[in-house]
């Protein structure tokens, strides 16, 4: 599984690195709401719910479903607009007003898109122009509790209402908390898209999608981007340019915005453990069918406390010595099993450190 983008006649200079503070807040936002996403932000997110204004975090809740889940992309807004070549603000006002360009239908679809589950990227009828995509959306906003569904009905009946809403609760978050963090965050940010801009006119681009995560890969042969994540989706350039935004407050998450008629945007996280203990989808999937079998659950209890041969197995476990080959070679195409030869024995054991990583990558994987 994994997202595609078609970056087939994209010209080098057409793929930029820029940071945004817009999406660095609603990363902010998202860390402050689930904060068992991200184990590292547990200090910071503390502080700041610590000394934050009660009628402020009422409103966080009011719409958290656009930043809860990872965040709407309402907080990319420069994808929006139309040519596909716009840049992320330099500042949280200028990317607020790419949101107030917006026009009601693309405001309206990204807003609706974790609560109503509407067409993504594939074009589809919009919630305000289509009466069944909006009996629909209120329906499936009904079934997500009273919160949701309160605000997909306000948002259908009067979308300008909550963009002035919004807009002005993203100014208060600001002033409230944001502002402090993002005079740190954005040298850092900073300095990470201009390391990625110079290897990209450097080395090119292979070289400059492999720095941003190891589950990243250009197929020049496809011309395309292949992107490692727990789901499917496939987007292209066309005649625009290609968008990486880097944040410090993202791991694990690692985002692709495919969004039909949207600029591609990839938002990855800098300075992340995944940088440097990458596993593949397909490499988690193995590790787990593997794992999920009883007879090689109960092989891993052996191989855990020591090292045995082959034949040595088959006496344990009352099997034969090919039953356990093949349950052994299961587990060493999943990583999980180390070998090592003793004259002309074959001895195995559980790669336990391995095991033990299972949860974390796990995690990563799913969030990713």
């Amino acid at each position: 599984m994994s997202v595609t983008i078609d970056i087939s006649g994209l010209r080098r200079e057409r793929m930029a690195f820029v940071p945004s503070p817009l999406a660095e807040l609603c990363m902010a936002l998202h860390a402050l709401a689930e904060p068992g996403h991200h184990p590292g932000l547990q200090g910071w997110a503390t502080g700041v719910t610590a000394r934050l204004d009660p009628h402020l975090a009422d409103r966080m809740c009011e719409a958290d479903f656009l930043w809860r889940t990872t965040f709407s992309d309402l907080f990319l807004p420069y994808a929006g607009a139309p040519g596909g070549t716009t840049l992320p603000g330099a500042t949280l006002a200028e990317e607020l007003d790419l949101v107030d360009k917006l026009t009601d239908e693309q405001f309206v679809d990204a807003a609706l898109e974790f609560t109503c589950a509407l067409p993504y990227d594939a074009q589809g009828a919009g919630a305000l122009a289509d009466a069944a995509s909006r009996r629909r959306a209120l329906d499936l906003a009904a079934a997500r509790g009273p919160r949701p569904a309160d605000f997909t009905d306000r948002l259908l009946t009067d979308p300008p209402r909550i963009r002035a809403w919004l807009r002005q609760f993203l100014e208060d978050c600001d002033e409230a908390f944001f502002a402090e963090t993002w005079s740190r965050l954005r040298h850092q940010l900073q300095a990470d898209a201009r390391r990625k801009t110079d290897l990209l006119g450097r080395r090119g681009p292979a070289e400059a999608l492999a720095s941003v995560s190891p589950a990243v890969a250009l197929d020049e042969a496809a011309g395309r981007i292949v992107v490692d994540k727990l789901g499917q989706g496939h987007t292209a350039v066309r005649d625009g340019g290609l968008l990486l935004v880097p944040t410090s407050l993202g791991w694990p998450h690692l985002m692709v915005l495919h969004r039909y008629g949207w600029q591609p945007v990839i938002h990855y996280p800098v300075g992340s453990p995944e940088l440097t203990v990458p596993t593949s989808v397909e490499q988690l999937t193995l590790r787990m069918t593997a794992l999920s079998h009883p007879t090689r659950m109960r092989l891993c209890r052996s191989l855990a406390r020591s090292a045995f041969t082959t034949s040595e197995l088959a006496q344990t476990h009352g099997m034969t010595a090919p039953e356990i080959s093949r349950h052994l070679g299961v587990l060493k195409r999943a990583g999980l099993l180390t070998t090592r030869r003793r004259g002309r024995y074959v001895l195995h054991q559980l790669d336990v450190t391995m095991v033990a990583r299972l949860g974390s990558d796990f995690l990563e994987g799913i969030l990713r």
